[in-house]
C-alpha cells in the first residue's frame, strides 16, 4: 500500500493446532497511519473492519467516503484539517460534502466513528451519514459548511455529543428520516445528541420527522434559532423524544425567509406539527425577535396545519425572552402541557 504507514496495535494471533480442528487465526484490529500529502480516502479504503485510520494534523484537501462497518476515523484534533479538493474525486466530494459514511438501500453501515477532527468549507456539508447504524461523531469541528456542519439521515442508534458546530449555512446539527422525500417519521431508536455546543448558524439543531431520540447537555447559542423539532402531516408522527438540560442562549442572529421558513430571529426551542415530546429542566435565555417563531419556547401549528399535540412542556427556567418567554400558537384542543417553569411572560397570559 502507497502513501500509508500501518502501524499494528497487536500481533494477529497465531493458533497452532494439532490434528483436525485447528482454529484460523483472527486478524488484529490495525492503525492506519495518514500523514500530511498522503491520502486519508486511500487508508480508508485498505482498512478492515475494527482499524482505525488516524489522520496527524495538517490540511488535507480532500472528500472521504467510509463504507466499512466499526472503522474508525480519527483526527487528532481541531488541527486535523479536511478541506475541499481543487477538482472532486468521488461521489462524496461531488455532492458538496467532506466526510461521507454511507450504506445502502439494503444495508447499514455499523459501528463507524469519526472524531477528533476539523471538517470545513464544503459546499454542503462537513460529516453525513446516510443508511448508518450506531454512527458515533465526537468531538468534530464542524465551521463554515453551506447547507450543515453534520447531518444525518435513514439512520439509527446515532451518537453525536462534544461537537462545535458553527457558522453553517444551515442547521449545524441535523438529523431526518430522508432528506429527499416524503415519508412518515422515522424511529431512532435511542439516538443521542448530547453536550454538543452550536453556535452561529442559521439553526442549532433542526430534528425533523423523527422519533425516539434524546437531546440533553447542549449549548446552543448565536443562531437565528436554537432547537427546532419539526413534524408534518406524515405518518407515523415526528415525536415522542426528549430535549432536556440544555442551554439555549441569545440566539438573536438575523437570517432571511426561505421557501420553507420566514424569516428567523430570537428562537429558543420551538416545535412544530409534533407529538409527546417533553420539553423540560432546560435554561432558555435572551431569545428575542419579531418572526412568528420568536420567543423562549415555541408551540407553532406547522406549515402543512399540522398541530403539535400531547407535548409537556415542565420545569424550564426562561427569562428575558421577546415577545414572550412561553408561546403557544396552537389550539385549545391540542392538550400541550405546560407545569412547574419559572419564566416571566407568556402568550397567551397564564401558562407561567
Amino acid at each position: 500500500m502507497t502513501k500509508c504507514h500501518i502501524a499494528y496495535l497487536a500481533c494477529a494471533a497465531a493458533l497452532i493446532g494439532t490434528g483436525l480442528g485447528a482454529t484460523p487465526a483472527t486478524a488484529a484490529p490495525r492503525t492506519l497511519l495518514v500523514h500530511p500529502g498522503e491520502s486519508i480516502q486511500q487508508a480508508v479504503n485498505a482498512a478492515r473492519s475494527g482499524d482505525t485510520v488516524l489522520v496527524t494534523p495538517g490540511t488535507y484537501h480532500e472528500s472521504v467516503t467510509v463504507s466499512t462497518s466499526r472503522l474508525t476515523l480519527r483526527g487528532m484534533g481541531t488541527s486535523t484539517v479536511i478541506e475541499p479538493a481543487a477538482k472532486a474525486s468521488n461521489s462524496c466530494a461531488k455532492g458538496g460534502n467532506g466526510i461521507c459514511v454511507a450504506g445502502t438501500a439494503n444495508r447499514a453501515v455499523e459501528g463507524v466513528t469519526v472524531s477528533h477532527l476539523t471538517v470545513t468549507g464544503f459546499a454542503k456539508t462537513g460529516v453525513l451519514g446516510r443508511a448508518t447504524d450506531g454512527l458515533t461523531v465526537h468531538k468534530v469541528y464542524a465551521v463554515g459548511n453551506g447547507v450543515w456542519g453534520i447531518a444525518q439521515e435513514q439512520s439509527v442508534r446515532g451518537v453525536f455529543r462534544s461537537n462545535y458546530v458553527r457558522n453553517n449555512g444551515d442547521a449545524g446539527l441535523f438529523l431526518a428520516n430522508t432528506i429527499s422525500k416524503e415519508q412518515g417519521a422515522t424511529d431512532t431508536r435511542g439516538t443521542v445528541v448530547q453536550q454538543n455546543r452550536m453556535e452561529g448558524n442559521r439553526i442549532g439543531l433542526t430534528v425533523r420527522r423523527l422519533r425516539n431520540l434524546s437531546v440533553t447537555g447542549n449549548y446552543v447559542t448565536g443562531n437565528c434559532a436554537g432547537v427546532f423539532v419539526v413534524g408534518d402531516e406524515n405518518l407515523p408522527r415526528a415525536g415522542a423524544l426528549t430535549v432536556a438540560d440544555n442551554v439555549v442562549a441569545t440566539n438573536n442572529k438575523s437570517c432571511p425567509k426561505t421557501p420553507r421558513l420566514p424569516a428567523l430571529q430570537g428562537s429558543g426551542i420551538v416545535l412544530t406539527g409534533v407529538e409527546n415530546t417533553k420539553v423540560n429542566r432546560n435554561l432558555v435565555t435572551g431569545n428575542s425577535g419579531r418572526s412568528p417563531l420568536s420567543g423562549g419556547i415555541v408551540l407553532f401549528k406547522s406549515f402543512v396545519g399540522v398541530t403539535s399535540e400531547r407535548n409537556r412542556i415542565s420545569e424550564n427556567t426562561l427569562k428575558s425572552n421577546a415577545p414572550a418567554d412561553l408561546v403557544n400558537q396552537e389550539t385549545s384542543k391540542a392538550n400541550n402541557t405546560f407545569q412547574g417553569n419559572s419564566c416571566a411572560a407568556s402568550k397567551p397570559s397564564g401558562l407561567c
